[in-house]
């Protein structure tokens, strides 16, 4: 018997592990601690560290990995669900169907809040690019600033796939942040006197025709404007149908619970299982990989541009209206819903607890939510026709 035989596959694993990978284990541990102690984001983040933990002890997933490891099951995951887009996409069927599209339909106006909030996108995109990215690199860090990690993946897959890991991290991080980074940048922009404007909220009826027609009428719509967004709008607007429709109970809670529930599961897994050592933290061949770090940051920068240029036009809604419209409401054009809402509305209650606003904040959020969708699918359009894509 060859013993040394033996003892090299029994010191496979430990001669394969090197510095790099204890840190990204305690990285992974870190978004673990943060699920779980923190609550932070919980139902991605915690998969996703799991995954991470994973990469690191010979489990990787994603493209330009050994070949003797593309058969584990993670890769297994990735290659059926992120490769193909259908994990983010499922996930959107569920959002569709959480979310309520009546407060946009009886205040149209939200949607100019809803463009607004994803300015930071292609603000950050040309700042990537000034910093030596490529522009499928760059539109998929600028899509961070939508604060919606199915679009962040979506369009990151199609365009940057060996940056996925940390894109998705931030996405989903900073979503997770929302009540501790927009709160102050709100504060900041706005006088105590805005924030106690008063809304009145005399809703136009929406029948429910036009409930049930929307969803379908604005797939079609961008469909035909943004061809690229068509996957992420027909997902969303399908599982919204599905719920208005108010005829296939059992299908509406399915997507809102069991599909969206495992296809997050395993979309954290996979994402967590693309952050090995060698792509997130250091490359023998290269060194540190200081593009995580900067991918972090101009990810967080998106989010800050994208609020601020909400709340500068809701400021100047605000004026342009007599001081009707609450700036405040600007702030949630991004997406995160329906948490950026929720901050909006609790931010004019810290000032005047009777001032109610949160269907106003929530027509505001739900505009950013298509935003997003559509500024996704613009990217991907404008990467294409200039020949990068």
């Amino acid at each position: 018997m060859d013993f040394s035989n033996v003892l090299m596959f029994l010191t496979k694993g430990l001669s394969a592990f090197t510095w790099a990978n204890g840190v990204m284990l305690l990285v992974g541990c870190v978004l673990i601690w943060l699920a779980v102690k923190k609550e932070i984001e919980p139902v991605l983040l915690l998969p996703i560290g799991i995954g991470c933990i994973f990469a690191n002890i010979g489990m990787p997933a994603g493209d330009g990995i050994p070949a003797e490891l593309q058969d584990n099951w993670m890769n297994i995951i990735y290659r059926a669900g992120i490769k193909t887009e259908l994990f983010p996409l499922l996930i959107f069927v569920g959002v569709g169907a959480m979310i309520d599209f009546r407060p946009l339909l009886s205040q149209p106006k939200m949607v100019l809040l809803g463009a607004a909030g994803q300015f930071g996108i292609y603000g950050t995109l040309l700042l990537a690019l000034w910093l030596g990215f490529n522009m499928n690199q760059a539109a998929s860090i600028g899509v961070i600033g939508a604060i919606d990690g199915p679009t962040a993946i979506f369009v990151t897959t199609k365009l940057a796939p060996d940056m996925l890991g940390p894109v998705a991290v931030a996405a989903y991080s900073y979503m997770s942040l929302v009540p501790i980074i927009q709160p102050p940048i709100m504060k900041l922009l706005t006088t105590r006197r805005e924030r106690l404007v008063r809304m009145d909220y005399s809703p136009i009826p929406v029948p429910h025709l036009a409930v049930v027609l929307f969803p379908v009428i604005v797939t079609i719509v961008v469909s035909l404007v943004a061809p690229d967004a068509a996957p992420l709008i027909a997902s969303l607007m399908l599982g919204n149908l599905i719920k208005e429709s108010g005829v296939v109970d059992r299908l509406n809670k399915a997507v809102q619970n069991e599909i969206i529930n495992i296809s997050t599961l395993f979309l954290g897994l996979s994402v967590g299982a693309t952050m090995t050592a060698s792509k997130f933290l250091f490359d023998p061949a290269i060194g540190l990989q200081w593009d995580t770090l900067k991918i972090l940051g101009l990810g967080l920068l998106a989010f800050v541009i994208d609020t601020v240029a909400g709340l500068l036009f809701g400021k100047l809604m605000c004026f342009i209206s007599g001081y009707k419209i609450n700036p405040l409401i600007g702030a949630c054009g991004i997406s995160a819903f329906p948490m950026a809402g929720r901050i909006s509305a609790k931010m004019a209650q810290d000032e005047d607890f009777s001032n109610f606003i949160l269907m106003h904040a929530m027509g505001s959020n739900t505009a950013g939510q298509l935003g997003s969708v559509i500024a996704g699918g613009l990217l991907l359009a404008l990467v294409k026709g200039l020949g990068f894509g």
